[in-house]
């Protein structure tokens, strides 16, 4: 579903977090979303740069100049993507190696990266497979493990903050 974006992949995460619990789950979610994101990232090598330049031309030559200029922190940068909604997963998928994003920068962007959200979705599969009441869905320890990687996932874009481009300051508010 990935390598083709085919929508959807959300329910399957959903089942996985219902199937097969969290630990599985969320290892399941993020090997499944990588490969389908890697695949995805080579078919565009192949044959994607003509989809790319016409569905987003603007979005790729925004994406070309912050990639060139975080050349030397790039992973951070790739990482802070992934984490959040600045540019859509499906673009970044498509676009990264039509502007010279390394396959192995990419690939563990994408498998840290991932987690944060596979996480969430796995654990709401989880809670609905169990839900009872609502007031099952809010448990203390969840809340709390999702701002832990909520501040990891963000630090090293923070850490970096003085590097950012007033483009980057209003596409993150």
């Amino acid at each position: 579903m990935q390598t083709f974006m085919i929508p959807g992949t959300i329910f399957m995460s959903l089942l996985a977090g219902a199937l097969f619990g969290q630990l599985r789950g969320v290892a399941l979610v993020v090997f499944a979303a990588s490969a389908g994101a890697s695949s995805c990232f080579f078919l565009s090598k192949l044959i994607g740069k003509p989809l790319v330049f016409s569905l987003w031309p603007d979005k790729l030559m925004f994406f070309q100049k912050q990639v060139a200029k975080r050349r030397e922190k790039l992973l951070n940068y790739m990482l802070f993507l992934r984490v959040t909604p600045t540019l859509p997963n499906t673009f970044i998928n498509l676009a990264s190696p039509i502007v010279d994003v390394p396959y192995h920068t990419f690939l563990l962007a994408t498998l840290v990266g991932l987690i944060p959200a596979a996480y969430v979705t796995v654990r709401a599969g989880i809670a609905l497979g169990e839900l009872t009441s609502l007031n099952d869905l809010y448990d203390t320890q969840s809340i709390a493990l999702l701002f832990l990687i909520g501040v990891v996932s963000v630090t090293p874009a923070l850490l970096g903050k003085d590097e950012k481009t007033p483009e980057m300051a209003v596409a993150t508010s």
